[in-house]
């Protein structure tokens, strides 16, 4: 299946954790083998690194490192950024080429 979302999107999750639900972030990584999407400030996960040497002879101090962890598409929904309300995706192809239309307000939104 082709994935509807793109980097700098704005989406809100609509299932998943309690604390990430209800939640907007800008789309930071789509991932379209996996179906899965990578958000700003939602499902952050704890990494407890501890310090490596690297070939250069740096140190990559330890600590815990947080980041944000990756959520299946289907757990999303893309906002649309003329009505802010999340919508489902239709695709409109003409002459022009492919583009995306808001399910709600039929507006374009690229």
């Amino acid at each position: 299946m082709r994935v509807k979302l793109r980097k700098g999107d704005t989406v809100e999750i609509v299932s998943g954790r309690l604390e990430d639900k209800g939640k907007r972030g800008e789309v930071i990584n789509v991932l379209p083998h996996e179906s899965r999407v990578v958000v700003q400030g939602v499902n952050i996960r704890t990494k407890h690194q501890r310090q490596v040497q690297t070939q250069a002879g740096r140190n990559i101090n330890p600590g815990r490192i947080q980041f944000e962890g990756k959520i299946h598409i289907s757990n999303v929904m893309l906002v649309c950024p003329k009505c802010g309300e999340p919508t489902r995706v239709n695709v409109q192809r003409d002459e022009e080429g492919a583009r995306r239309v808001c399910k709600k307000c039929q507006a374009v939104i690229d």
